[in-house]
This record gives structure tokens, sequence and C-alpha cells, in this order.
């Protein structure tokens, strides 16, 4: 559902075609009738962005502790309002009461500046192998499925690359963190696995990135700009393989390149 639109024509100067502009809209993620975090998204594939909020940040295991999610609009904006299962629900509760501090630190979902270095997993498997030919056109293959950057010019996406498929899905918005979580939640809407791929990224590689890759398991990022030396640290201990850099058929690994096989 679309209460809202998703890009908006406006004049430049007299004269000139008129610039499409990309729309950016409060949302507000609930999760069993409690507000758990407002982002400012571009208001499409909102489901997906409420799964995939609820997979990377915690609030659940797996995409079945979601029993339902419901996008409904409201005067000042859409609610993504979240049902999950009772088990995660009093999970969440007891980790919010066990917080320290006051809310509003400014990252999603945080109530506390000691959650935002939240311990994360580390890749216990593997993960998926991308040969160095894919890697290096990964953030060319996504430019072309950017269907609403192509309209504005200014708006993030996030890919999934599969090693023998290419980039399988796509999702874009106004936030680089809403573009992967709506990605994360198109992707295990799909059936697949994260850890069976690569996500592609149309930003620099912060931290926060970083953490929701390794809370879905997905053991690499190809980003198209580079990374900060923080999420590279957590990478490292994540187990994640950070390319950055990557366009022009080049890029720079900078820990571990074993995932990148010769080809």
């Amino acid at each position: 559902m679309n209460e809202f639109p998703i890009c908006s024509a406006t004049f430049t100067d007299a004269g000139r075609a008129p610039r499409v502009l990309p729309e950016e809209t409060a949302v507000a993620i609930t999760v069993n009738g409690s507000t758990y975090a407002v982002l400012m998204a571009t208001p499409a594939s909102l489901e997906d962005l409420a799964i995939g909020f609820a997979r990377t940040e915690g609030i659940v295991d797996t995409i079945g502790d979601i029993e339902q999610v419901e996008i409904v609009a409201c005067e000042d904006g859409l609610e993504a309002r979240l049902w999950i299962s009772k088990d995660r629900a009093d999970a969440m509760a007891a980790r919010r009461r066990a917080m320290a501090g006051p809310v509003g630190c400014g990252l999603c979902g945080i109530e506390s500046l000691k959650e935002a270095m939240r311990s994360v997993p580390r890749m216990s498997g593997s993960g998926a192998l991308i040969s160095e030919t894919l890697a290096s056109r990964a953030t060319t293959l996504l430019r072309h499925q950017q269907r609403l950057h192509m309209r504005s010019g200014s708006m993030h996406a996030a890919g999934f690359l599969s090693p023998k498929k290419g980039i399988v899905a796509v999702r874009e918005d106004v936030g680089r963190h809403n573009a992967l979580d709506k990605l994360v939640g198109c992707v295990e809407n799909m059936g697949c696995a994260p850890e069976s791929g690569a996500f592609v990224l149309t930003s620099r590689v912060s931290v926060e990135l970083v953490q929701k890759a390794a809370m879905v398991v997905c053991g690499m990022i190809i980003a198209v700009s580079g990374p900060t030396a923080l999420a590279i640290r957590v990478a490292h201990e994540a187990g994640i393989t950070v390319l950055g850099f990557a366009r022009n058929g080049t890029y720079e690994c900078y820990c571990h390149p074993y995932r990148i096989s010769q080809g």
C-alpha cells in the first residue's frame, strides 16, 4: 500500500524540465502495539522495511517469529505495525528493561549509548563464494536496476548478489540503512538465506550496516564507496568480507578475502 507518493515533480529554474524529487515520510515501527522507532523513509516496500528492521535490529530471530505486518496511513505519516510471537515480545521487553539511560541517542531502536556498540554474531560458516569478476561488476549491475534513482538521481539502493544469478533483488530508499532493511525483508520473503550471497550498497560502509549484515548472517558487503575504520574492525571480528570502492571493474578488499574466488 502506498498512501503517499514515492516521488514528486517540481520545477526549478524557469524554462527547465521539472526535477523529480524523492519523498521521505515519517514511518513509525510498532511492535505489538508499542512504538519501537520512527524512521524517515521513502514510502515504498514498507512491509519489507518492517520485516528487515525487525531482523537486523534483533527484534526477531527469524521471519517465522513475525505473525503479522500491517501498514497503516496516519495523519502525520505511516505506521508499520508488527505483531510478533509472545516469546520474542517477552525477550524484547526484558532487553529494554535492562537498558540504562534515556531514550533517543539518535540510532534506530537504540535506547542507550552502550547499545550503539552491541555485540554481533560471528559468521560460523564460510558463506558464499563470489567470483572476482562478479564482485568487480556488482555495483554496475545494481545501478542498472535502480529505477527510482534513475528518475530522481538521489536515492540509495541495496541489492542482493547471488553467486550464480547476479543481482536478484533490489530495494531503494532515501536512507541507506532503510534500503538495506528493505532488502533484508525482501530477501527473507523470497525464502532466500542472506548467507547465500552478498549485499551490494550504493553508500559508504558504516558500522551500523556491518552490524545489520551480521545480524542476518550475510558474509559479504560490496560497496561503491569506502568503509569507516570502526566498520572494518567490527567486520573483522564478525567474519564479514568487505569490499569498498567497487566501481569501474575494480574494488579494494579490507578483510576476509577468502570469499573472493578467481575467475
